[in-house]
């Protein structure tokens, strides 16, 4: 009787539109809600953000923070963090750009390519040891490792940034196209399909999602819980060298303090998108629409004419409504 009651005054349909809400949420995060308030607010509020230039111009933006906040979802998966990526961006572009520097030409180019990759791959990797074999807490390792790395950059440059880079890096990486389609597009692209492969398609993904959820049980179903995690901080480091040497393309030097505010971005971004903090929760496409959305924001607040400091509160007060919100739609 008293289901039937509670059916006639309606209280089934609440229920229904909460559980249809959880669903949403658990999938998206904070996200969604945020998305149609920043669109309504911005477009009143500014005759250029919806025009086609800013949103090309916002694409092209999104590439690099798309990488690394992919590189962070991934080990958030597996139950970590990795609060070492803006130095490892840091790190990638004076290696990029010293090499470049060294080596002219073409070949040059292709080289410091390279060596940007496997600086940031370093850097993931050394990450993954110490967090995988030695069973360190991924907070106390990304974050010492944040200050090697930073250290590192600082002590090769001495602070200043590598200048005289060839026009030919730029109009390779930056401005160039492969039948009219942007590189940098084309490089998130294919960032994004592999990555999709990895996680849905191949036993890898299942994995980190494994170790995520419980790495005791995962251990014991037979997940290699310590290859799977360096695996993880291993692929990381390297979309982080991969976005390093894009960012470096694009602002045209070598720059020590590059992505200094990636860390905390990227980790809002995924959490945003549904990525749960907890580790074995959330998907790709939330982390890459969590980035999007970081993007489109600070465009709208530099189009209507929020200072920099006030835009670092708002992304700190977004990061701990996000947080809110992670607990409440997963906890149990």
């Amino acid at each position: 009787m008293a289901e039937t009651r509670g059916r006639e005054t309606g209280d089934g349909g609440g229920n229904a539109v909460l559980d249809a809400a959880r669903i949403i949420f658990t999938k998206t995060g904070a996200l969604l809600p945020l998305f149609v308030i920043m669109a309504i607010y911005f477009s009143v509020a500014s005759d250029h953000f919806l025009s086609g230039r800013n949103m090309s111009t916002i694409a092209t933006q999104s590439v690099y923070f798309t990488l690394v906040v992919i590189a962070q979802a991934i080990v958030m998966i597996t139950g970590g963090f990795d609060l070492s990526v803006g130095a490892a961006l840091a790190l990638t572009s004076i290696t990029t750009s010293s090499v470049i520097v060294a080596v002219p030409g073409a070949g040059g180019i292709v080289l410091a390519t390279g060596a940007g990759m496997l600086t940031g791959a370093s850097v993931g990797a050394a990450n993954g040891v110490l967090i995988s074999q030695f069973r360190v807490s991924p907070l106390i390792v990304t974050l010492g490792m944040a200050s090697v790395v930073s250290g590192l950059a600082l002590i090769i440059t001495g602070g200043v940034p590598i200048f005289n880079l060839p026009q030919l890096f730029k109009e390779t990486l930056y401005t160039g196209d492969l039948a009219g389609v942007p590189v940098p597009w084309l490089v998130v692209l294919l960032v994004v399909g592999v990555a999709y492969i990895a996680l849905y398609w191949h036993r890898l993904g299942r994995n980190w999602y494994a170790v995520g959820g419980n790495p005791v049980s995962a251990h014991i179903a037979g997940v290699p819980v310590k290859r799977a995690l360096f695996l993880a901080y291993l692929s990381a480091g390297v979309l982080v060298g991969i976005a390093g040497v894009m960012l470096t393309a694009r602002v045209g030097s070598g720059e020590p303090n590059l992505g200094g505010t990636f860390a905390l971005q990227s980790i809002a971004a995924a959490v945003l998108g549904g990525i749960s903090l907890r580790g074995g929760q959330g998907s790709l496409w939330g982390a890459i629409l969590g980035a999007i959305f970081l993007v489109l924001l600070q465009n709208g607040l530099d189009l209507v004419g929020v200072s920099s400091y006030l835009q670092m509160i708002i992304t700190g007060a977004l990061l701990v409504f996000a947080v809110i919100v992670d607990h409440y739609w997963h906890k149990g």
